[in-house]
């Protein structure tokens, strides 16, 4: 058996089919040092027709409707994802990250105990989510699935605590 070598850059993009007529695209745009040197993505809002072919340039240009850690390698592997373009264009890196440690407590429902981060940025203890803190996105590093499951519904199909 050969072994293929999985190569990915910063500004890859990945299409991201979502049944056999519509597919989004992600961009690997980010490494997060703070989050176990994972791969930070961005996917796009657009929901293409699967014959659609849309070139990096227009893809970059699309509403961000998530950031999220992942491994990029797993989605490649799983066919869940295949690399289709470049683009230098990255988009804002001043993500809000947030993250708690009440996820490994299943009764609670509620955290009070949550810290935010940028990327490589250091964690920052806040307790409560409250103001701009709200938005931040779940920092956890999430499978492949959990990256096209949010794409396809809206959702990570998991419990995280709540903020309020």
């Amino acid at each position: 058996m050969v072994k293929t070598r999985i190569v990915t850059r910063i500004g890859d993009i990945f299409e991201v089919p979502l049944d056999a007529a519509s597919k989004r695209y992600i961009q690997y745009i980010a490494i997060d040092q703070t989050q176990l040197n994972s791969s930070v993505i961005r996917a796009f809002k657009k929901v293409h027709l699967a014959s659609e072919n849309p070139s990096p340039d227009e893809i970059v240009k699309d509403e961000v409707d998530f950031n999220a850690h992942t491994v990029l390698r797993a989605g490649i592997v799983q066919n869940l994802w295949k690399k289709i373009g470049k683009s230098k264009d990255v988009g804002s890196l001043n993500i809000l990250f947030r993250g708690t440690n009440d996820i490994l407590d299943p009764t609670i429902k509620v955290s009070e105990n949550w810290h935010v981060w940028k990327i490589s940025g250091p964690p920052k203890k806040i307790g409560r989510l409250i103001g701009e803190y709200e938005k931040a996105e779940i920092g956890s590093v999430l499978p492949a699935n959990f990256i096209v499951e949010r794409m396809k519904t809206g959702t990570f199909g998991f419990v995280y605590p709540a903020y309020s």
